[in-house]
C-alpha cells in the first residue's frame, strides 16, 4: 500500500513543493511546527531511515542542507532544526524546522490547520531562495 507521501509525490494528493529530483522531493508540512517547516522525502518508500541506501541517505542530507540554507535566507531563524522520527508516516522523511530556540522544536507545537494559500506562497519563496 502506498504511503501518503508516495501519493503526494505522484500527484494523487496535493503538496506544496519546494524541490524535486529523481530521488527526493521537498514539500511543506501541513502540520507545521513553525512557518517554513519542510519535509525532505525520498521518492523510494523506505520506512525507517536506517534502512536507506547510503548514497540515498547522503543525497537526502545534501538536499536538506540546500533547503535549510534557503530557509535561513528567507526566514532568518537562529537555526534550522532537524527531526527524523517516522512514527506518523511509515516513509522516511526529514523534518526541517526554522527555530529560534530548542523549545520550538517539538511536535507539541504542530498546527492542526493550515492556510494553503500561505503554504503556496511560502513554497514559492523558498523555491526561489534555493535557485
Amino acid at each position: 500500500m502506498s504511503s501518503v507521501f508516495t501519493k503526494i509525490i505522484s500527484g494523487d494528493l496535493p503538496g506544496h513543493f519546494i524541490y524535486r529530483d529523481e530521488r527526493a522531493v521537498v514539500f511543506l508540512s501541513i502540520n507545521p511546527i513553525r512557518p517554513g517547516h519542510a519535509l525532505v522525502v525520498p521518492v523510494e518508500e523506505v520506512s525507517h531511515w536506517v534502512d536507506l541506501d547510503p548514497e540515498l541517505n547522503a543525497h537526502l542530507m545534501t538536499v536538506a542542507q540546500r533547503v535549510a540554507k534557503a530557509q535561513m535566507a528567507h526566514l532568518a531563524p537562529q537555526r534550522i532544526g532537524m527531526i527524523i522520527a517516522g512514527f506518523e508516516v511509515p516513509h522516511t522523511h526529514l523534518h526541517l524546522v526554522p527555530i529560534d530556540n530548542e523549545g520550538q522544536l517539538s511536535f507539541a507545537h504542530a498546527a492542526s490547520t493550515v492556510d494553503h494559500e500561505e503554504l503556496a506562497r511560502m513554497a514559492k519563496n523558498l523555491a526561489a531562495a534555493m535557485a
